[in-house]
């Protein structure tokens, strides 16, 4: 028997067209594996492995098993002033995965709020250098960094910004990097180039004067933009040359999505700061985090000059470091490395990328691009832009495959355990609605 559809009239949904899901409402009230499940029983692949967070699949009974031992265990404890020894061995897990040197790992909940940590992060460096003048940031149009004032001021989608002002002052924007290049698998070969848009920041308001350069090796959530071969590389010479701490935002990068636990391994480039999220534990518990560099927290805080009785670094979150959320990362990253899921995303890569470039032929598709085990695909606009990508995830859902949309883009991340019969269903239903559109 279905369940009953609960009242909807007070939950404030986000970053959805409220009025539109309460006409159609989307539910899901039940996931295991690769499958959600509808109120009435109807699977619906997960091809975007939740929001990005949930690459081992729904349902492991060992996370959700570490979590309610934690939590009877030692359900809160306040990382300020105190702590738990959990909190010590998810950082101690993380630092194991992240590129060697970036050892030290400060523990929030959300991407966003990994964000503006690692903001705050860069001007506490800078600052404890004797060089307080630099306060400026530096990301790129198309940029996705969350939904805090910083996060705003560093994004560059216009719909994230637009109602909210600037966000925090002196953020400037590179151009994106969706060249001319057309469905294309992978790193494009052109557009190294526009990593010089850095340089031109620099030469017109001064080195002295910018902290850092965030970006997202892959920019997700605009449609998994790709970086050109040496963007990446030059952004890091630049920086490097300039004093100014490049910072990767792998909140969706993050955890084996491009075949290694980080993208910045993928492409051979290491940053000062990693941001991350998601599926630090599968989406089991909210959490997130910001390693850094060896030489920053110290700089920070083994270098400062108060007390040793005072605080280095005045930031944090009541949730920082949960008990629960600490026990659910350590019990994600043992399956990941029980389970070999890294080299499996890497193993799957090329399977999923040769269905998805499949999809070229159906003419509303103007570009479909991917790398690892995440791609995205351009629908050609109505005269209201975002309508034809909002219809596709509707019909999507209804034709049993979830995905995220943004703007006229689908974005497809499935789970590192799909199968190949998976992912044939997946570009299968996807051909079907694309074909329907």
């Amino acid at each position: 028997m279905a369940a009953a559809t609960p009242k909807l009239d007070h939950h404030w949904l986000p970053f959805t067209p409220n009025r539109d899901f309460h006409d159609e409402p989307k539910l899901f009230s039940r996931a295991e594996g690769v499958h959600y499940y509808t109120p009435d029983g109807r699977a619906v692949l997960d091809g975007c492995s939740g929001l990005f967070t949930s690459p081992i699949g729904h349902g492991r009974k060992d996370i959700a098993e570490a979590v309610y031992k934690q939590l009877l265990e030692l359900d809160f404890v306040s990382s300020f002033q105190r702590s738990h020894p959990k909190a010590f061995e998810a950082a101690e897990r993380v630092a194991n995965l992240t590129p060697e040197g970036i050892d030290k790992v400060f523990f929030c909940n959300s991407g966003s709020e990994a964000v503006d940590t690692a903001m705050k992060i860069a001007m506490a460096y800078h600052r404890a250098r004797g060089q307080s003048s630099r306060t400026m940031f530096v990301s790129r149009e198309r940029a996705y960094h969350g939904v805090g004032f910083g996060g705003v001021a560093l994004s560059g989608l216009v719909n994230n910004r637009r109602t909210f002002g600037p966000g925090l002052p002196n953020a400037v924007h590179m151009r994106h990097t969706h060249g001319a290049e057309r469905f294309v698998m992978g790193e494009p070969e052109t557009g190294a180039d526009l990593a010089e848009d850095l340089l031109r920041i620099v030469q017109l308001h001064g080195a002295e004067n910018i902290a850092a350069c965030f970006v997202e090796p892959i920019a997700g959530s605009t449609g998994m933009l790709v970086p050109p071969k040496g963007y990446l590389k030059r952004l890091r010479e630049i920086c490097s040359a300039n004093g100014i701490l490049l910072v990767f935002d792998e909140v969706i990068t993050g955890f084996g999505r491009t075949g290694k636990a980080f993208a910045s391994q993928s492409f051979g480039v290491k940053p000062d700061i990693i941001t991350m999220a998601k599926a630090i534990t599968n989406g089991v518990q909210p959490m997130s985090a910001v390693a850094v560099d060896n030489s920053v927290y110290k700089t920070i805080v083994e270098d400062s000059p108060n007390p040793r009785a005072a605080n280095e670094f005045f930031h944090g979150y009541t949730w920082s470091a949960h008990p629960a959320a600490c026990a659910a990362a350590i019990a994600t990253i043992d399956i990941y490395e029980k389970e070999r899921l890294f080299e499996r995303a890497s193993q799957m890569s090329a399977y999923f990328l040769e269905g998805l470039i499949s999809l070229k032929d159906i003419p509303i598709v103007t570009d479909i691009r991917g790398y690892g085990m995440a791609g995205g695909i351009d629908v050609a606009p109505t005269q209201i832009p975002g309508e034809r990508g909002h219809i596709l995830q509707k019909k999507l859902y209804d034709n049993g495959l979830h995905i995220k949309t943004t703007g006229d883009t689908g974005i497809l991340a499935p789970p590192f355990v799909m199968t190949t019969d998976h992912i044939d269903q997946m570009i299968e239903i996807s051909r079907k609605t694309l074909t329907a559109l």
